[in-house]
């Protein structure tokens, strides 16, 4: 007789086989899932970093110009200050007459010096004189109205009398020139 075939180790192969497969397919999915978290890691990383880099871009922009606005504008309240010793040595200047010319020349001249060295200083810190003319025009960004008058043979807005001179520092406005401005009605 003959003895019936036993196939049944094949089945044990075949499921051993399966197993080492599915074994296989899920260290697979899991060396899958840990390279996408790695990815997504590095990814979150990347960003970080390059906000970091921009933060530290911007704060070395902003301390330039902060460095920049202190050297340019820092002594801006010591300028103020100054003045009004520009504008007593300009009066006690244009106040002298010609007898005390003779009789205190040397010492009008000595003020006369000291106002130019002012002036010199002014300059190299970047103070700038304005100085409007009688007939220039009013310009509110730089001229402050002190009155209105009708004077004929003049323009509304041109500027009839000088009262003190202004000053710029750098690109900024220290004090505006006062200004009397005609205000003569169109004819």
């Amino acid at each position: 007789m003959a003895e019936p075939k036993n196939d049944d180790f094949l089945d044990d192969i075949e499921m051993a086989e399966g197993e080492e497969y599915a074994d296989e397919m899920a260290e697979i999915d899991d060396e899958a899932l840990e390279l996408d978290q790695l990815r997504a890691e590095r990814d979150e990383l990347k960003d970080r970093f390059m906000r970091a880099l921009a933060d530290a871009e911007n704060a070395r922009k902003r301390s330039d110009k902060d460095r920049r606005e202190a050297e340019n504008y820092g002594g801006s309240k010591l300028a103020r200050d100054m003045l009004p010793v520009y504008d007593n040595m300009k009066r006690a200047l244009e106040a002298a007459t010609d007898d005390q010319r003779e009789v205190s020349g040397a010492l009008l001249e000595g003020v006369e010096l000291t106002m130019r060295e002012l002036l010199n200083v002014f300059k190299k810190h970047g103070i700038e004189v304005i100085a409007p003319e009688v007939g220039d025009v009013f310009d509110p960004q730089h001229h402050q109205a002190m009155f209105e008058a009708p004077v004929p043979g003049t323009k509304a807005g041109e500027i009839i009398q000088v009262a003190a001179e202004g000053f710029m520092l750098h690109d900024r406005l220290l004090r505006p020139a006062q200004v009397g401005v005609s205000s003569m009605p169109a004819s």
